[in-house]
């Protein structure tokens, strides 16, 4: 599905993805404290000496530390060792992890079905992360014969309990009439509370609903507002869309300088479509407006968030959003 109106915002995903940092990111369920990264080498002493006495919560830890490699080598085998101990004595959050592990075959063979055994227990516990992961299982049949409707109720259980990737994945069910009846509106709203919670790829997604008014009164003003927030969380595909309503003039004043900067923004942050907007926009400037756009740009660089954030929500989607 394409929008022949506005070519610079992207489609609807058909699915939205836990991140490898979403799953490290599995909200902990024993009340106990983080371990003190500033302090990681002597935590690292006093957590092997904890999981040695079978205590699951260090061998979460541990398995954690080794898979980013902080405070130790990055070592996918130990981490599995580590997380598959903790996972066994019934640690919620290890399983997520393990999930992930055995889904993508790091530190463990690939296998899908071990992957949704482990999603699925997580997520009867009431793991958010391993809601929305066993209902992406669902639906595309991995590791479970495939089954829209479980995935929508999985989504939704998910979604419900705050789940800002569950609320895209439930939003893009009821886009596209999966499992759910097509309802543009609930789609929206769905957006709306991922995009309300900071969520940049749901703030996107929701200002393109208002640009094309799916499921909401047409309103480039309120397209302009969203873009805006998830532009400045480094987000590269909103600052793309953001520079073509500066360039038309469309929910914001026209301004080509802002939108050079916006498309010099996002080219930098690996959106691919920018480097062609930046070719024909700089035919329409002046050199002394290129000059000021690219000092501005510079700025600019220097006060959105790096790479995490906008890695995060561009390996999102990828994989699954078709571009015009």
């Amino acid at each position: 599905m394409h929008s022949r109106l506005f070519p610079s915002i992207t489609c609807l995903a058909l699915l939205w993805l836990c991140s490898f940092e979403s799953a490290l990111k599995a909200q902990e369920t024993s009340g106990d404290p983080s371990p003190s990264w500033e302090n990681v080498g002597s935590d690292v002493a006093n957590l092997l000496d904890q999981a040695s006495r079978g205590d699951a919560t260090a061998e979460y830890r541990l398995g954690r530390l080794y898979l980013t490699g902080t405070g130790v080598p990055s070592d996918y085998q130990k981490a599995a060792k580590y997380l598959n101990a903790a996972a066994e004595r019934g640690l919620t959050e290890a399983k997520v992890v393990l999930a992930f592990l055995y889904e993508n075959g790091k530190g463990v063979p690939r296998d899908y079905r071990r992957a949704f055994e482990y999603s699925i227990a997580a997520a009867r516990q009431g793991d958010l992360t391993a809601a929305n992961n066993l209902a992406s299982m669902y639906e595309h049949g991995r590791g479970v014969r495939k089954d829209i409707r479980k995935a929508a109720d999985w989504y939704a259980f998910a979604a419900e309990g705050g789940n800002v990737v569950a609320q895209c994945n439930l939003a893009t069910l009821y886009f596209r009439g999966r499992g759910v009846a097509q309802n543009y509106a609930q789609a929206a709203e769905w957006f709306r509370r991922a995009a309300d919670s900071g969520y940049p790829p749901g703030q996107q997604i929701l200002a393109w609903m208002y640009f094309t008014g799916k499921g909401v009164p047409q309103d480039y003003a309120m397209t302009a507002r969203w873009l805006q927030l998830a532009a400045r969380s480094s987000d590269p595909i909103a600052q793309t869309d953001l520079g073509y309503l500066y360039e038309k003039g469309k929910g914001v004043p026209l301004d080509y300088v802002a939108s050079y900067v916006w498309y010099k923004t996002a080219e930098s942050g690996g959106d691919g479509r920018a480097r062609g907007k930046l070719k024909s926009l700089s035919k329409l400037m002046t050199e002394q407006e290129i000059r000021q756009a690219n000092a501005a740009a510079t700025t600019l660089s220097a006060s959105v968030p790096k790479a995490g954030a906008a890695k995060e929500s561009q390996n999102i989607r990828n994989a699954f959003i078709s571009r015009p």
